[in-house]
This record gives C-alpha cells, structure tokens and sequence, in this order.
C-alpha cells in the first residue's frame, strides 16, 4: 500500500512538473494544476487560493466550483475554513464541512454540495502563499497519506508561486517581488533613508523540484548530510570554549544535524517525488511555521537550530553560498534575519540603512548602528524573504516602518521629508560653534557618545564639548578573544588624541543582559537585564576589570582621565570598585608609569535604588551619569525591548521626572557633578525638559546635538519649568500634552 502511494504521488509531481514546462500563460498552467490534483486524489473539487494582499485571500484556480467565480471570491486571513488554514498555518480535514467551526458560505461557488472538506497551506520557508482545498459531495476523511501528499503538492505550488510560473493574468497573479510591500517594525535608530536592498545572505533558489530518479536523490542528500556533520563537527572542535553552556548549545546543534527522524522525513518526501532540495525545503518551512508558534524560548531556539541547518545543507546541496557576486549598490540598505557587530562592522560606514527581521533595540549591532547614525529598524517581519538585491527601500527609522518597492507617491513623500531633514541640518550647522544657552541665560554641556574609534571624528563637527560616554565594551564584543591589555591601552590613547584635550568618559566593560561575549561562558539566567551583568560581573571576576583599568591608566599617559562604572545599585559595589581603580595606581606608580594629571571616578545611575544611596556616597562620587534608558526600564518594570508594554512609559511621565528631580536636588547638596545619556538625551522635547529640571549636561548621539542645541536656545527654561509644575500641580499623568502644546504656541507667536 505505502509503495502504491509513493508511485501515485511521483506520478503527480511528474505531471505537474510537466505542466510547468509548457508554454502557457500563469492561469492556464493554475487550471491544469487544480484539474491533475482533482483527478489525481479522486476529489470532485480543486481549489487554489491565493494572497492578493497581506490580509486577503482570493480564489485563483478551481476544478468544480462555479468557474465565475475564480477572482472574483475573496476573504480575510481568518475569515472560513480557507481563511483559518492560512492563519493556523494547519491543514484542516472534515468531512462535514457546514459543521465545522468557522465555516463561512460563499453561495457564488456553488460549495454547497459538497460536503467533505481538506485544506492545506501553500508555504514556503514559513510564509504563507496561500491555501490547496480539496472537497467531495460525500462525506469522508481524507486519509493521512492523502493530506501528506496534498502538503507536498502545496510546497511545489508555493516555489512555483515564488519562481513567477503564474504570472500573467490576474491581479492575484502579478509577479511576486514586484509589488510594494510595508512593513511595521520597531525603532532601532532614527532617521529617514532611501536605498537599494543590499541581502547580507541571499536565500538560497530552488529551481528543480521534482525528480523522476529518487535513488539519485536520496544518494545526494546523503552525501550532503554527511558533509554537513562533518563541518558541524569542525566547528564544535574548533570553538574555543572546551565547557560551560556554548559547548551545550554546540552539541544540540550536533544532535539535530545527526537526528534520524529529520532524516526519514526527508526521505520520505523524496520517495514520494521531491528532489533533494525540495525536500529540505519543505522541512524547513514546516519548522519555521512551528517557529512563529512556539511560546517556550527554548523550543523556538532549538527549531530555529533547524532552520539554520537546514540552509547549510541547502547551500551544501546547491552550491549557492553566501557569496552570490552580487556588487553593493550606490545606496545601501542593509537587510538580514540577523547580524553581530562585527560583521556589521566589516560593512563600514556605506551603509545607508539598516533592516532586520529579528535583532532588538539594545542589540550591540544596534549600538553601532547609532553610533554611526544609521537608520534602523528590527522585527520587520518577513523583509528577508520579500526583498531581493536591489530593490528599492525606503526606511523610516522615525516611525519603525520600511516600504519595500515604494510607489512613487511614497517614494515623493519621503523625499520631502528628507530634504526637510536636510534643510534643518544645515541650519543646526549655523549654530555648531555656539553654546547651547537657554533665553534665560542658563547654559547646558551638550557631549556625544561613542563607542568606536570611527565615532570620534564627529567630535569636532557635531559640536559636542566632549564624549560623555564612550562604551568600552564594543572592542571585546567584535573580537574572537579576550583582547590584550597593550591593545586597549594602545586604543584608549587614540581615543584620547582624536578628543583633542576634551573630556572622555570611558564606561568600564558593560557585558551581561543582551551583549554576550562568545569567548566567556554564557549564563542561563530568566532575566539577564536584572542578573549578572556590567559591574557586578567585574567585581566578581576582577581579573579583567584591572586588566581594563591598567589600560585606561596607561592610555591617559599623565593626561586627565575620567572612568565610570556601570549599572551601579548601591554603595557597597562603589567602594569596591573604586578601590580596584586605586589599586590600578598605586601599581602603575610602582611600575614607574605615569599618572593620570588628574581623574574623576564615577559611576553610572541606572537602578532606582542608587537615588537612595546615603549622601555619604553622593560625597565620594566623583560624578554621577543617568544612564536613562536602562533607569526607565527599571523604574517602570518594563522591559525596553518588549513593545506591549515599553510604549505605556513615557520619559515625561511626572513620577519619573519626580525622580530625576530628586537626584539633581541630592547631587546639588554635596556638589557631585551630574549628566543624563541615553537616547532621551538626544530627542529635543525631552531634553528640553530634562534641561527645565534642572541637568546641566546631556550625552547623546552625534546627529541628535544639533536639534537640540537648536531648541535649547529658543526655549527659556524657567518658562518650561512652570509649564512642567503647572501639569504636575493638576495631576496630569505626563508633562508631554502641556510642554508640546507650549511649544506650539511659542512657534505661533514667532
């Protein structure tokens, strides 16, 4: 029975595969399709459904039901038993289908006399195409072997949907990758840009599906796995991490590459017609339709190992790798599932934009992103499988959307608003070399922040007064080791002459939460950004916090030198590492280095309980840092990268100002030098607040000084303020509505 089944489904695919090679128009090649697979499964019905738009099912192709009705039946994802196939991404089998849940009655098809109903999802690679339906007048189930056969078929119709076989007639059947497509992602970096795509993995393009020798194939994809193990195995003996929880995630990875059952599955589906390459594509799609799914993280992790094995073999099997020739355009926008900092940085400063399907706002990558003020936009849904070397993109990292293939009234808009743009920067220009001092005379330190050697020539033409935050932690999370303590001490000291004498403030290492190094073992933790992080991983491993403060020390080389520490929460850790650092000197002054001329050791407010410090901490602080979007998130409970509940906080909320102004309060008492980084520090409304509160120094991104010099010195401060107590004074929830309402009637009156 199984090897009469296998025969009846090669012989279909070969009929289809036969079907593809006439030259026909896409409908015509549709109507034979749904006729072979009616005649084939003993159906009195074939359907095929497909996406007209995101959220739009319509009937393409159909032996059986009413032929008036092919485009001109549509429904909504969800919406009957097709629209609920699409949505579960589940086959779904009765055969009373008026009974089911969800049915819906489309009287223009003439589906009423059918009673039994089998639908299956047309996917490829997790994304949806569409829906296969088979339906009978009698009721029956269709059997296991049926319902297997109708996924394979479904998985040749998506790649012949994906390869344009049925383009030509039909707005359903306009070619894909031609059409414009938007996508809702979340802000990483602000800005507008407007580009060609530029993949940083070209997927990999199966063009022989069918096969009529499954022996060859079975011995190719054989062959294929076992080179495939034995890179696996390479890459397990060559990872420089011999324990701990990285060789653990290496052999599950190991394990999955040598699993049986993946293995019979792939079989399977070759026996049954599938090429080799088809087969591990269909795989593949189903794990990622299991993907998007699934709740547990560590399940998501393990099917997303399968994914990514899966593409190893595909390349193994096709000889497509990584590196298609394909030339960066003039205008470059990167897109990717995915990317670490250090193959961002093998990119350079051409980048013009950036999209990712996954990555996070806190992500290294994203720090580099704005470092170098590169627009960015993360989890834009399925831009790798939608977008194509050099189409065209247009990012808005302002609002966290991307157009792909924009039409031109799009494309029109976004012009206008980057000439906007360009207009206003060149007025920021005007005022760089002014202070930033308000109508009341009040004069506000406006600083950058860095990270890399690249940031600091934007110190001069950015108009910031010095770096009031450089991230150390960049140069161990783009390296493959530990790096040495002559070489960031060597790196410190070109970080100082590019200052040109201005301040430099280095934040020792900050690694833990989402900035994981892949040379140090890693921590199950159930919430890293509240667990071993930043200080607290220097204080318990002291060996690199000294290491890192040598360098410092024999970077300043007798010049000024200022240190904080990060993600401080109380006293205690302070004294600790304060002492590491007076340790630091008194061994480089035994060793005959010189001294810094003179230093200032501080610390970074990132945790709430730090406000409440006793004052004699706000007296041996040299200076205080509010790192402000690590102190939000803590202080309203709500994860920055999570965005049901991120977007309910907001900076200008009056509790949190409350806060703030307590903090300038206690540090105005002992004298204790104060700043605010942070991306809140660089939005001109919110600085301007921060301003009316009281903080006399702000570190931002480079791009961000010139905006909000250029409100600072419109705005009189004592003006805001009040603006600010009015709204507390009448229990307003945030200082926003009556602070931008302020503002529109000062630009009024102008």
């Amino acid at each position: 029975m199984a090897q009469s089944f296998e025969t009846e489904s090669r012989k279909l695919l070969g009929r289809l595969r036969d079907t593809m090679a006439e030259d026909a128009a896409g409908q015509a090649r549709l109507d034979k399709i749904v006729q072979l697979i009616a005649s084939s499964m003993g159906a009195e019905v074939c359907s095929i459904y497909l996406f007209r738009d995101a959220e739009t099912l319509e009937l393409c192709a159909t032996e059986g039901l009413a032929a008036e009705a092919v485009h001109q039946t549509r429904m909504r994802l969800g919406e009957g038993l097709v629209g609920r196939v699409a949505r579960k991404r589940q086959a779904i089998n009765t055969p009373d289908a008026p009974s089911a849940r969800g049915f819906r009655y489309m009287p223009e098809t003439g589906e009423e006399r059918f009673s039994s109903f089998c639908g299956v999802p047309v996917q490829r690679l997790g994304e949806v195409m569409g829906v296969l339906v088979v339906q009978s007048r009698d009721a029956r189930t269709y059997s296991a072997d049926e319902v297997y056969a109708l996924e394979v078929v479904a998985m040749v119709i998506a790649e012949m949907t994906e390869l344009g076989a049925f383009v030509g007639d039909g707005a359903a059947l306009s070619a894909r990758h031609k059409q414009p497509v938007l996508m809702h992602g979340t802000v990483g970096q602000e800005g507008v840009v407007e580009g060609q795509v530029y993949l940083h993995e070209p997927r990999v393009v199966v063009t022989n599906l069918i096969t009529d020798d499954p022996e060859a194939e079975l011995t190719r994809l054989r062959d294929a796995v076992d080179r495939l193990r034995v890179s696996v195995d390479d890459m397990l003996n060559a990872t420089p991490n011999r324990g701990g929880e990285g060789l653990e995630v290496l052999e599950a990875y190991r394990m999955f590459a040598n699993s049986r059952s993946w293995m019979r599955r792939m079989e399977a589906d070759i026996q049954n017609g599938l090429s080799a390459e088809a087969a591990v594509e269909k795989e593949q799609s189903l794990a990622r339709a299991r993907m998007s799914e699934a709740a547990d993280p560590y399940l998501r992790d393990r099917l997303h190992d399968l994914d990514d094995l899966s593409n190893r073999l595909l390349r193994i099997l096709t000889g497509q790798g990584g590196e298609t020739g394909a030339e960066m355009p003039d205008n470059p926008v990167l897109v990717a599932r995915n990317i670490g900092p250090g193959e961002l940085l093998d990119y350079g400063k051409r980048l013009k934009g950036i999209v990712l399907e996954e990555g996070s706002v806190g992500s290294h990558a994203a720090i580099v992103a704005r470092a170098w003020a590169i627009p960015l936009v993360v989890h834009a849904g399925n831009i790798t499988t939608d977008a194509l070397n050099g189409d065209r993109i247009v990012v808005d990292g302002d609002q966290g959307i991307v157009h792909l293939r924009p039409d031109e009234t799009v494309t029109t808009a976004f012009r206008d608003k980057m000439a906007m743009q360009a207009r206003a920067q060149a007025r920021y220009a005007s005022i760089r070399d002014e202070p930033a001092r308000a109508l009341c005379g009040s004069v506000v330190a406006l600083h950058m922040n860095a990270g890399l050697m690249a940031d600091l020539p934007s110190l001069p033409s950015s108009g910031a007064e010095g770096v009031g935050l450089f991230r150390t932690e960049l140069q161990f999370l783009i390296r493959n080791q530990m790096p040495k303590r002559a070489e960031l001490s060597a790196l410190y000291a070109r970080v100082l002459e590019a200052a040109g004498g201005r301040r430099v403030a280095f934040r020792t290492l900050d690694i833990g939460s989402d900035k994981v190094l892949s040379y140090m073992k890693a921590n199950d933790e159930p919430n890293p950004a509240m667990g071993w992080r930043a200080l607290r991983v220097g204080i318990d491993k002291p060996g690199v916090l000294r290491m890192q403060l040598q360098a410092l020390i024999r970077a300043a080389n007798g010049r000024p030198l200022t240190v904080m520490f990060p993600f401080v929460a109380q006293l205690e850790e302070f004294r600790t590492a304060r002492a590491e650092f007076d340790k630091a000197l008194e061994r480089e002054r035994i060793l005959g280095h010189p001294l810094p001329e003179r230093y200032e050791v501080g610390a970074m407010l990132e945790t709430p309980s730090l406000g409440f410090s006793p004052d004699i901490f706000f007296q041996e602080v040299d200076f205080l840092s509010i790192g402000g979007n690590d102190l939000k998130q803590f202080f309203f409970a709500a994860d920055r990268e999570n965005e049901r509940v991120r977007r309910r906080y907001d900076t200008l909320n009056v509790s949190f100002l409350s806060y703030i102004e307590m903090v300038i309060r206690r540090c105005r008492a002992h004298d204790t030098a104060l700043s605010f980084c942070g991306e809140d520090a660089g939005r001109p409304v919110e600085a301007l607040c921060l301003a009316a509160m009281g903080l006399r120094m702000l570190s931002m991104r480079p791009a961000s000084i010139g905006p909000v010099k250029h409100i600072l010195r419109r705005s009189n401060l004592d003006e805001v303020k009040a603006v600010i107590d009015g709204a507390r004074e009448r229990g307003e929830m945030s200082v926003r509505p009556a602070v931008m309402e302020w503002l529109r009637q000062r630009d009024w009156e102008s």
